[in-house]
């Protein structure tokens, strides 16, 4: 039998290929190798969203090199948007690799496996959905959902729509037979994936044309499925009826991730993202009304090309004011290919650095002081195994999506009720309650 190892790079969208891919290897006979030196197919689903996902990913690539060097019959693969964004130079920069495939093209693997070619290749078009490829779940208990692939926004910094190209919405009756197949399967929770998902269904036609609020509704439906979270939605897009849907749908957890990428109007109108600083604070008041107690999460550029102190003192006002359960915040990277990467006035590392600081200072403080409304309460917490800090405690998640680290006994999967006795800016911590368990 042969062994695959495979190394994934990047978001939750990647996190879900790669389940196909594995799902996909195994259904051709492959095992999977816990070291690359054991495999006989080495491969890498890789990310182009900052310079420094190429930057690991490429001193990765190094380490397959060396095994083909010793192993003259492993078979090595990269996969992914990094492997899309370089498609014309992959095989040239580096003539070891022997398939190379975009984010469209996942199923083509096999084909080269199956196939008597002795000679490299490449699968770049935009075709086919890896949702509807076998997987291979990392836990039972939770489950990817591919809504969608591909995104019709121009945002000025973002290299997505060159890798995954435009937006194709899958039937909502597919999904629907998906998430019952997982829940048939055991899976409790899962989670909407799309490069946009409040856009769902718009390139769709007669009956499967829902809306995404609408899939909510139909997911919820599916007996066994007890929570459905979502990644990731645009703010232009976000509308009362998805918001509502945190409010009266029983399944959507109360978490909504709401990328900001700046405070400032003119930074927003430069990076294209076609909404100002006050449609978006628009969006967290009507989020606030309807789900008063729905944790908000984001992602922060900072050093946009451009940026002033002014400008950044306003996404430092926005942070204070929204008071986020937690962010990803980034330096501006220029990608290839995207109109940002030709803009003037860069902002210097050294400025862009300390801006971080700042702004990471804030973001802490507000989601430490938003996490205390928590203490004192008891959550319903997925158990996820043992606490990474205290092999003697669990890990969990409420429908926050904060993780738990408690006492109590409970596996995998289990929904246990966990009184809070404290927090901190990224997790909370307590006891699981006396006759907890839920399941």
């Amino acid at each position: 039998m042969k062994r695959y190892h495979l190394t994934t790079f990047g978001c939750q969208m990647n996190e879900h290929d790669s389940e196909r891919m594995k799902g996909m290897l195994e259904s051709l006979g492959y095992s999977e190798a816990r070291a690359r030196d054991q495999a006989d197919l080495i491969l890498f689903n890789t990310c182009s969203i900052r310079e420094k996902a190429d930057d690991r990913f490429i001193a990765h690539l190094a380490e397959a090199k060396k095994a083909k060097s010793e192993r003259a019959d492993v078979v090595v693969g990269v996969g992914g948007c990094w492997a899309q964004s370089v498609k014309e130079e992959v095989f040239a920069r580096f003539p070891f690799v022997d398939v190379a495939f975009g984010p469209g093209q996942v199923h083509k693997l096999a084909e080269f496996l199956t196939s008597d070619s002795l000679t490299a290749q490449g699968f770049f078009e935009f075709e086919g959905f890896t949702g509807r490829l076998p997987a291979k779940r990392a836990r039972e208990y939770q489950g990817w959902v591919q809504i969608s692939v591909g995104c019709n926004c121009v945002c000025s910094y973002c290299i997505v729509p060159s890798t995954r190209g435009r937006e194709v919405s899958r039937p909502s009756s597919e999904l629907v037979a998906e998430v019952q197949r997982l829940a048939a399967d055991g899976a409790r929770e899962v989670t909407l994936l799309g490069q946009n998902v409040n856009s769902y269904g718009r390139d769709l036609s007669g009956g499967e044309r829902v809306s995404f609020a609408r899939l909510l509704e139909m997911v919820d439906a599916v007996e066994g499925i007890d929570r459905i979270r979502y990644t990731s939605p645009h703010p232009k897009d976000m509308r009362e009826d998805v918001i509502r849907a945190h409010a009266e749908v029983s399944a959507v957890c109360e978490h909504i991730h709401l990328p900001l990428q700046s405070g400032s109007s003119p930074v927003l109108k430069r990076m294209r993202r076609t909404y100002t600083r006050e449609r978006y604070l628009d969006r967290v008041a009507l989020i606030r009304e309807h789900v008063p107690d729905c944790a908000i999460t984001t992602d922060i550029i900072v050093g946009f090309p451009g940026e002033t102190e002014e400008d950044f003192r306003q996404t430092l006002e926005v942070a204070e004011e929204v008071g986020y359960d937690g962010a990803f915040t980034f330096i501006y990277s220029p990608r290839r290919g995207t109109e940002a990467a030709t803009l003037p006035d860069r902002v210097p590392h050294e400025i862009a650095t300390e801006r971080m600081a700042r702004l990471v200072e804030v973001i802490q403080r507000r989601a430490r002081e938003r996490a205390q409304r928590f203490v004192g309460r008891t959550l319903e917490v997925l158990v996820e195994g043992p606490s990474r800090t205290d092999p003697a405690r669990l890990r969990g998640r409420s429908r926050h999506n904060k993780v738990v680290n408690f006492a109590g006994l409970a596996g995998p999967g289990e929904l246990v009720e966990v009184e809070i006795t404290g927090a901190t800016s990224q997790t909370l911590s307590g006891e699981a309650s006396l006759l907890s368990r839920l399941s």
